[in-house]
């Protein structure tokens, strides 16, 4: 999901007209909060936590967090008034946030928004003092901290959730049609031929989500060395590794035939797991916490195996996922900053992270700790190899909101193409990130 920040001097316009309204959108948002950052005093007030959902409903992310909020206010004495939002109405709730003023405390937010939120200069800098405060930043695994705003500059957010993308496989379905796991891109695509027979597929995508197709023009072009922008910020999406990353692609339905056309109105990834877990497909790539999904649809954890992306077998880097997951950040027009500090420090903590983890299917964001997401060792292993050593943020630059908007739309539209019987070449792709380099040029 991706937040469509508005020009940035004009949020810091409005900011600076909205400096006195009070931090927290509750009815107790003005309560102080007191007390010492450090956390562990009893301090008293409250706080206003806008939580992203993470887990199966609105209501199940509540059961989840009420618990440990319970705890917070135990230890600390400080209140906490949870909203959870979804995703759909969170970019829209926090842009109206950061123009208004009238903002909760800390908030949740997709990490792949740091830098462009950053650029608004709503949000607390997590400078040394306040990094110390919660705990210090050594305790953040670096990957995860990486994504917490732009190079050079304090971090406007902190990790929370992490997240990374795997190939998963279904083992019995690979082991009949005689295949391996496949190790690079070819062996990949020759996999899912063979496993694409009568209504069965080899793949499914979830071709209609422009986050999705946009984080898959990332990651294909990354394994094929390129970058999205350059040094000084500005988009280089026409570049032969970023177009060819994209056809690499859109090739799995288009050329290789291994997604049904159906696939160009997933429009989410959920369906696309949905079609694994009920043995419609045999191979998707998605995030770690598809496991909830697939285990709900009556699929064991013993009966799919999980690998990383597979690149081309002439790539030079180890990339198979940006590094996904959410961040906390607190507003800077909080009134409650020493009391916010302590709560992020709460949920930061090993005994938060650990019930949390488990409960919304997330990768530890903390140094030394052991994934509990699932049982499956192997998977664990694999999805935390993949988080710390073959994962890269995506763009952290300003327009990186942009991009995935541009791109991952114009990817839609592909495959939308290719779905009606229509053919999308080299050049047709190259002319679409022209046109969307244009745009993020001249919004810029």
């Amino acid at each position: 999901m991706k937040l469509r920040i508005l020009a940035a001097s004009a949020v810091i316009t409005a900011l600076a007209l909205t400096t006195t309204a009070c931090g927290g959108s509750g009815s107790n948002s003005s309560a102080s909060g007191g007390g010492s950052s450090s956390g562990g005093a009893s301090s008293g007030g409250t706080l206003t936590y806008w939580a992203s959902n993470q887990g199966t409903s609105l209501d199940n992310d509540k059961e989840v967090l009420t618990p440990q909020l319970k705890k917070f206010t135990e230890q600390t004495g400080i209140k906490v008034n949870l909203e959870v939002i979804g995703w759909n109405d969170l970019q829209t709730r926090i842009q109206t946030a950061v123009t208004s003023g009238q903002a909760p405390d800390v908030v949740n937010i997709g990490n792949t928004w740091a830098a462009s939120l950053q650029s608004t200069e709503a949000f607390m800098p997590f400078d040394q003092s306040a990094m110390d405060a919660i705990g210090g930043k050594d305790k953040f695994v670096k990957t995860a901290l990486d994504t917490g705003g732009a190079p050079g500059q304090d971090p406007t957010s902190v990790p929370l959730y992490g997240l990374a993308y795997g190939l998963y496989y279904n083992k019995a379905m690979l082991e009949k049609a005689g295949v391996e796991a496949p190790t690079n891109w070819d062996e990949l695509v020759a996999a899912a031929k063979k496993l694409t027979t009568g209504n069965q597929y080899g793949f499914a995508l979830a071709a209609g989500s422009y986050t999705e197709n946009a984080h898959f023009a990332f990651i294909n072009a990354a394994q094929n060395g390129a970058d999205l922008f350059d040094g000084e910020g500005k988009p280089t999406f026409t570049s032969d590794g970023v177009v060819n990353g994209i056809k690499r692609y859109l090739d799995l339905m288009q050329t290789d035939k291994v997604v049904n056309v159906s696939n160009a109105q997933y429009d989410n990834g959920v369906k696309a797991v949905n079609d694994f877990a009920t043995k419609k497909v045999a191979m998707i790539i998605n995030q770690n916490n598809a496991d909830n999904s697939i285990q709900a649809n009556g699929m064991k954890s013993s009966e799919y195996g999980v690998i990383p992306f597979p690149a081309p077998a002439d790539s030079t880097t180890k990339t198979a996922s940006h590094v996904a997951g959410i961040n906390l950040s607190i507003f800077k027009n909080t009134k409650n900053k020493d009391a916010a500090l302590q709560f992020v420090k709460f949920m930061t903590s090993e005994e938060t992270q650990s019930a949390l983890d488990k409960q919304f299917t997330a990768l530890p964001v903390l140094k030394g700790a052991t994934p509990n997401f699932t049982d499956n060792a192997e998977e664990a292993k694999t999805f935390a190899d993949i988080y710390e050593n073959k994962s890269k943020p995506l763009p952290l630059v300003a327009a990186e909101d942009q991009f995935e908007s541009t791109v991952g739309k114009a990817m839609n539209d592909m495959f939308a193409k290719i779905a009606s019987g229509g053919t999308v070449s080299t050049d047709d792709i190259k002319s679409a990130m022209e046109t969307a380099q244009q745009q993020v040029s001249a919004a810029g």
